[in-house]
C-alpha cells in the first residue's frame, strides 16, 4: 500500500512548523511534501537587523532540506487547487507547470504587503516583507548617505539623508530604531557629510506599537525620540512623489527613501480559491479545518482562526500564532489517521519582544514589563530559541557587531525594480475546481 500524502503549501512559520511536527508524529507512515517558492524558511523578525548590517542575510534563511529530515521539498509557486480531485497545481522556477496530489492539504501561504490607495505609494515606496527587500534597503541607505556626502546642493543633501518609515507597528518601529543607529555610523565614516541623517516614523495610530502593551509603547517611543527619530503619530503620507512625500498634515518632506511598513494582508492566492473568507483570510473552524473539506487545513496569516480566548474574534496575524497553529495542524492531521485526538486551537499570548537596536529593547515576557539590557537579553534569547537553525551564526554576528564597525559597502545584489511594493502582481492567479 502507498503511504498517504500530506501536502503543505508555504514554508513560513505555520507551514515550516507543521512539516517539522508532522515528521515527528508520522514517523515514516505518511509522505510529507512541502511546496514553497524558496528553498528556505525566513526568520522574519530579524529582517531589520539584516537591513542595518547587524546580521548577515544568509543567517535568517534556514535551509528547508537541511532541517526538515523526512520531508520532500518541492520548489514552486502554487497557482491552483482542485478540491474535488485533490491536487495542487504549481509553477516551477523555470516556468514548467506541475501538480501534486494530496490526501491531506495544509494551506499556509502567509501574507504580503498591505496596500492603501495613496497616490504614488506603489511607484515610490518599498515594502519590508522579505530578504530581497531587506538587502535592497541596506544598499539603498548606504547609497543615499554616499550620494548625500557628494551632493553640492544642501537641499539635495538633506533629501538624500532623510528616511521616512510609514507604519509604527512592530516592523516599522524596529526599522526606524535600527536605521538611525546605522545611518549615524555611516555618517561617521563620511566626514564630508556635515548634517545628521534624519528619520521620520509616521502612523495614523495615537501611539507607537499600538497593538502592544502601552508600557512597551512608552519604552519604544522614548528610545526613538532620544535617538533623534522624528516620531509623528496621527500622521501619514497623503501623496508620494519621486522627490518627497506630502504628509496628511500638509507638510512636504523632501526624501529619496520611503519605507512601507503599514502591515500585511493575506496572500492573494487565498482570494482566488473560491472558498469562504473573513477579512481576506480563509474561514476555518477551531480545529483549523476548512468547512466542507475535512481533508483541508489552513493556518497562519492565511487563515481566519477563531480566537477562543476572545469569543467572536479571530486570531491576529502574528508569528506566535502561526507557529503554534502549524504545530496544531500537524497534530490534528495525525489524529485524522487515528493517532491521538484532535484538539481546538487555543493560545494565550506569552508576551512580546521588540529589538530597538544597540543595548535597547522592550519586552513583556509573561506580562512582566522590561526595558534596557534585561529586555535585550530576553529578546535575543527568544529569537535564538525560536529560530530553527543558524543560531550559532546569528550569535556570532551579534558579537561581531558589538566589537567591530559595520560594513558600509553596497552589495549591489538587488535592484529597485526587483522589489516592487505590489509584490503580488507577478503571481499567477489561483484557480479552484
Amino acid at each position: 500500500m502507498t503511504k498517504p500524502r500530506v501536502v503543505i503549501v508555504g514554508a513560513g512559520f505555520a507551514g515550516y512548523h507543521a512539516a517539522k511536527t508532522l515528521t515527528r508524529l508520522a514517523r515514516g507512515r505518511a509522505e510529507i511534501v512541502l511546496l514553497n517558492s524558496t528553498d528556505y524558511f525566513l526568520y522574519l523578525p530579524l529582517l531589520p537587523e539584516v537591513a542595518a548590517g547587524v546580521v548577515e542575510p544568509g543567517r535568517i534563511a534556514v535551509p528547508l532540506s537541511g532541517t526538515l529530515d523526512g520531508v520532500r521539498v518541492v520548489i514552486g509557486e502554487a497557482d491552483s487547487v482542485d478540491l474535488q480531485n485533490r491536487w495542487v497545481g504549481f509553477t516551477q522556477p523555470e516556468g514548467d507547470r506541475n501538480r501534486l496530489a494530496y490526501d491531506r492539504l495544509v494551506l499556509a501561504v502567509g501574507s504580503v504587503n498591505k496596500l492603501l490607495p495613496i497616490p504614488g505609494v506603489t511607484e515610490y515606496a518599498h515594502g519590508f516583507r522579505g530578504l530581497p527587500e531587506a538587502l535592497y534597503l541596506h544598499d539603498h541607505v548606504v547609497r543615499q548617505i554616499e550620494l548625500a556626502e557628494q551632493a553640492e546642493d544642501p537641499a539635495e543633501q538633506q533629501a538624500r539623508a532623510t528616511f521616512v518609515v510609514v507604519g509604527a507597528g512592530y516592523t516599522g518601529t524596529e526599522v526606524a530604531a535600527h536605521g538611525i543607529l546605522f545611518t549615524d555610523e555611516l555618517a561617521a565614516q563620511h566626514p564630508r557629510l556635515k548634517i545628521r541623517p534624519r528619520w521620520l516614523l509616521l502612523d495614523v495610530a495615537p501611539r507607537v506599537l499600538p497593538e502592544l502593551d502601552r508600557r512597551m509603547s512608552v519604552t519604544a517611543d522614548k528610545v526613538l525620540r532620544r535617538r533623534g527619530v522624528d516620531v509623528r503619530m496621527g500622521t501619514s503620507v497623503a501623496v508620494a512623489t519621486s522627490d518627497g512625500v506630502k504628509l496628511t498634515d500638509g507638510e512636504y518632506v523632501p526624501t529619496c527613501s520611503l519605507v512601507w511598513c503599514v502591515g500585511v494582508r493575506p496572500d492573494p492566492f487565498v482570494a482566488e480559491l473560491g472558498l469562504r473568507t473573513e477579512k481576506g483570510r480563509l474561514v476555518v473552524d477551531e480545529y483549523l479545518n476548512v468547512p466542507g473539506f475535512p481533508e483541508v487545513y489552513a493556518c497562519g496569516d492565511a487563515a481566519a482562526v477563531p480566537d477562543l480566548t476572545r469569543p467572536g474574534e479571530i486570531c491576529t496575524m502574528t508569528a506566535q500564532h502561526a507557529q503554534r497553529q502549524g504545530k496544531l495542524a500537524a497534530h490534528n492531521i495525525a489524529a485524522s489517521y487515528g493517532q491521538g485526538r484532535r484538539r481546538p486551537y487555543k493560545h494565550h499570548d506569552l508576551g512580546w519582544v521588540v529589538d530597538l537596536g544597540g543595548k535597547q529593547a522592550a519586552a513583556n515576557p509573561l506580562k512582566v514589563p522590561l526595558s534596557g539590557l534585561p529586555a535585550k537579553a530576553v529578546t535575543r534569547g527568544y529569537h535564538l530559541l525560536a529560530m530553527p537553525g543558524n543560531r550559532a551564526r546569528v550569535s556570532a554576528d551579534w558579537f561581531l557587531d558589538a566589537a567591530l564597525p559595520r560594513s558600509a559597502a553596497q552589495l549591489g545584489l538587488i535592484s529597485a525594480t526587483a522589489v516592487p511594493l505590489e509584490s503580488s502582481s507577478p503571481e499567477m492567479p489561483a484557480r479552484v475546481h
